[in-house]
């Protein structure tokens, strides 16, 4: 792409607005004569410090602009800090287009986060629906909600710092009812501390791909090592209800439902082609969360210590780009029964927010027994005491707003009742 159709582009959001306060300016390049279509976008950009020219006074348009060059431009941009509302949106694009070279430059998209606002907003609007039918004492369940979130991100000055929370506030479509009040999910600050990244408070933990455990514990985490290997420490307290302690009878003190957390996870990423994981995870003390069944179910106990230990290893493998395989083991070395989960899934392109049309899909199978996984991820099976075959399909119809439909179709791990689910998802992303 030539220069000068990409900084007609820049202007077109960046500079139209302060046009008849700038184009004043003195014509800075000799070869952009005023009576060219690109004048006005050329010295408004040059007299905001966007652009220079060659050291013989020429601006040279016609030549190729290398990215290197582009990212330049970008990273100038990126220093302006009285950006209107959908100037800033172009920035974020070229800042996220260019992002390696801009680290190459040694400009971090960040700093334009920090400039332009010392918070930032973000967030989702989500459409659920799903459907389980099971043929055990369990029963049916419908879902049909829409949930609002809010994700702030607070900057604490040039520390390196930030302050974190999630805001979920559900409403039950079915009944045309709201549910109890807004939910302060996670709240925490995460910030670098002796050459390792330190988050603290109600923090978000994600182990084993998101198969043993993808929630939030009351504690903190600190990761310290490489992009080609990292590791990750984990402690804290987890209550798997959270705060409805009252699916418990009898339980008036949320403690008594709340075990002890401690985790320690490695990843090892050689190349852009594979990703490998392995790690444990312990619990004490939750003989009275997970005793109690799962829906009035009796399950198997634990050991008598009442204690997890689990061990996982997993990995993904991409074939090409559009190929990959991902899958995951975990046993409970501690449960007497119940005790192993295990995901085979593969996986045929992706579906990207950012780009319209982009789509994936996946089919595989998972065997999630009760004791084996915490808190799993997967929005396709029932949960935790299943196993069956699961497929799925994501769709970008517009930026920013994914759709996803998925079926899983297994059973019961501890009785052997058939059980399907149906589940149907929209995301509007801000």
């Amino acid at each position: 792409m030539s220069k000068k159709t990409l900084v007609s582009a820049i202007t077109a959001a960046l500079v139209v607005g302060a046009a008849s306060t700038t184009f004043a300016a003195a014509n800075p390049f000799s070869d952009v004569p005023a009576d060219s279509w690109a004048y006005d976008a050329v010295s408004t950009l040059a007299a905001d410090g966007v652009i220079d020219g060659y050291p013989d006074g020429t601006y040279q348009g016609q030549n190729t602009m290398t990215r290197y060059e582009m990212a330049q431009i970008v990273a100038r941009a990126m220093a302006k800090t009285d950006l209107e509302k959908a100037d800033k949106a172009l920035v974020d694009k070229l800042a996220a287009e260019f992002a390696e070279e801009l680290d190459n430059l040694g400009v971090r998209v960040a700093d334009l986060e920090k400039k332009s606002d010392n918070v930032k907003w973000g967030g989702e609007l989500r459409y659920r629906y799903y459907d389980i039918d099971r043929d055990s004492a369990a029963g049916d369940e419908t879902h049909n909600k829409v949930l609002f979130r809010l994700e702030p991100k607070a900057y604490i000055g040039d520390s390196g710092w930030t302050a974190n929370a999630r805001l979920d506030y559900e409403m039950n479509l079915s009944s045309d009812e709201n549910d109890d009040g807004v939910e302060v999910d996670r709240a925490w600050v995460e910030g670098p501390l002796f050459g390792a990244t330190v988050q603290a408070g109600r923090v978000p933990v994600f182990t084993a791909q998101g198969m043993m455990f993808d929630d939030r514990i009351s504690g903190g985490t600190v990761a310290f090592g490489s992009d080609e290997f990292k590791t990750t420490l984990a402690a804290g307290r987890y209550n798997k209800n959270h705060d409805d302690i009252d699916a418990y009878k009898g339980i008036t003190n949320a403690k008594d439902i709340t075990a002890e957390y401690y985790g320690v996870q490695f990843d090892y990423t050689p190349n852009d082609n594979l990703a490998l994981n392995a790690g444990y995870t312990a619990l004490t003390g939750i003989d009275i969360n997970y005793v109690k069944g799962y829906n009035g179910i009796a399950l198997p106990k634990y050991g008598d210590d009442n204690t997890a230990n689990i061990w996982y290893v997993g990995g993904k493998y991409a074939f090409d780009k559009n190929v990959a395989f991902v899958g995951e083991y975990a046993q409970n070395t501690d449960a007497d029964d119940e005790d192993q989960a295990w995901t085979a899934e593969l996986q045929y392109k992706g579906a990207n927010v950012a780009d319209p049309g982009s789509w994936g899909m996946y089919a595989g199978y998972r065997q999630i027994e009760a004791y084996a996984a915490i808190a799993p991820t997967y929005d396709d099976i029932i949960g935790a005491g299943y196993k069956g075959a699961v497929v799925g399909a994501m769709y970008v119809p517009a930026e920013n707003i994914l759709a996803t439909i998925e079926y899983f179709d297994g059973e019961e791990t501890y009785s052997g009742k058939d059980a399907s689910k149906f589940f149907a998802n929209v995301d509007f992303f801000f």
